[in-house]
């Protein structure tokens, strides 16, 4: 504590804004999922349940391929204009689209709005990576990642505390206008406290002995003005393995996050018939779990560089451990046939384990990258992870209305917990096949 004082702690401060503004973002994205049992009884996905479904999963394919076009988009977007200027932009247009899908009225209508939410918030991560780049020293990084990345659990926590509550009282539309309008509040506190560390420094708002801090380990420095680098171009940037391990690292993994994202409260209610605020606890327990998961994730190799193993190692290291872990979600359905909360709590640990894995696969952009191209490589591995998340939400729409009509669809859900389980063992191979050693590449080479 005498350390953190000595060596000041402004860089928390602009933690704690990408925290805030990480937990608005999957606090609108999760809306539909909660708000799903209320939009069918109003007669929004047809008149035909036998295709509710398959609908939904299209809304979901809606979000996923705006989002992934996003990505296209808003990496070099935010690199090119800066961190300050591409948050706000995306926030601001996030936050207008969630409302809108409370005008929505009609399967095709919503399809719009989660499309309009897409393409914004796919600027969360790129800026947020960019800004932990900017920041904090490397050693730092994979911690400060976990905190703010602990920011989707929150709002994953709060959003089915809060979401069926406004509806069953006020209705489903004022749900998405409510939430969609927290975004616009977080604004204003961007915008006045986030600056750069040397603009900060040269306003006398950040110590001489925190810049130096956070300035510690950089490979390269920034301009005197402020300026950003030159842009990298996806082109370049495809030519490196780093970047593959990065785009198949996050191909792999992102759809179980997405599909426990958007299928837990439908699991919830096939499986134990669960409905309406009855689903609020177990999701809000599963989140929970998952904060302490993502910041455990940032802390475990940290530990091991300050006990002497060097980053590249520690990194590898923590990625496997929390590799495994998902492998227990193979025994979810059978755990839930003797109390519904064995099945909870393990979904919980494979999903907290998905946020550590996720604190230091987003922690090897800034190892591997030199500061300029962090967004960029960034929004090429989200896109993958939200191609990903189309492919597994199609898959388990066609699965669960096809096992469904069957009568039993449990076994959809079977397929996709072994899924689920598998994935980030083949991932972390993978990514140890194409980069044994993360390690800084340099551009101009």
């Amino acid at each position: 504590m005498d350390e953190l004082k000595k060596i000041g702690n402004y860089r928390w401060t602009i933690c704690a804004l990408v925290f805030f503004a990480t937990t608005i973002n999957y606090l609108d994205r999760q809306v539909i999922s909660l708000l799903k049992p209320f939009l069918e009884e109003d007669g929004l996905f047809g008149t035909d349940p036998a295709h509710y479904e398959s609908i939904y999963a299209n809304l979901v394919i809606a979000f996923q391929v705006a989002y992934a076009s996003g990505m296209l988009l808003v990496g070099g977007i935010i690199d090119k204009f800066g961190t300050k200027k591409g948050y706000a932009l995306s926030l601001f247009g996030w936050s207008l689209a969630a409302i809108g899908h409370a005008f929505a009225k009609t399967p095709f209508g919503f399809g719009v709005a989660r499309a309009a939410l897409g393409v914004p918030e796919a600027g969360n991560f790129p800026a947020a990576i960019k800004t932990t780049a900017e920041w904090f020293p490397k050693k730092e990084r994979a911690l400060a990642t976990g905190i703010f990345n602990s920011g989707t659990n929150v709002g994953a926590i709060i959003a089915p505390i809060v979401v069926p509550l406004i509806a069953v009282t006020l209705g489903w539309q004022m749900a998405f206008i409510i939430t969609g309008a927290v975004g616009l509040i977080w604004l204003f506190f961007w915008w006045v406290m986030y600056d750069t560390p040397e603009k900060k420094l040269a306003k006398g708002q950040l110590k001489q002995s925190e810049y130096d801090h956070i300035m510690s380990d950089k490979e390269e420095t920034v301009a005197a003005d402020g300026s950003e680098f030159k842009k990298v171009s996806w082109f370049k940037l495809l030519t490196y393995r780093q970047t593959w391990a990065f785009f198949l690292g996050k191909l792999l993994t992102d759809p179980i996050w997405w599909f426990f994202l958007f299928w837990l409260p439908a699991f919830l209610k096939e499986q134990y018939g669960l409905t309406g605020t009855q689903v609020s606890f177990p999701i809000a327990l599963v989140y929970t779990m998952t904060t302490f998961g993502s910041i455990l994730g940032g802390w475990l190799p940290k530990y091991f560089i300050e006990h002497g193993m060097d980053a590249n190692r520690a990194r590898k290291k923590a990625m496997f451990i929390y590799a495994l872990f998902p492998l227990l979600v193979l025994s979810a359905q059978k755990m839930g046939g003797y109390n519904m909360w064995f099945a909870v709590i393990i979904i919980g640990i494979a999903a907290s384990a998905h946020q550590a894995w996720s604190a230091n696969i987003f922690t090897t952009v800034s190892d591997m990258f030199p500061k300029r191209a962090i967004a960029s490589v960034t929004g090429i591995g989200g896109m993958a992870g939200a191609v990903g998340g189309i492919m597994i939400a199609k898959a388990a729409g066609l699965l669960f209305d096809h096992y469904k009509a069957l009568g039993d669809i449990k076994i959809g859900y079977g397929i996709m917990f072994m899924i689920c389980a598998t994935a980030y063992i083949i991932a972390w191979l993978v990514m140890h096949a194409l980069v044994p050693k993360f390690k800084k590449i340099d551009l101009e080479a």
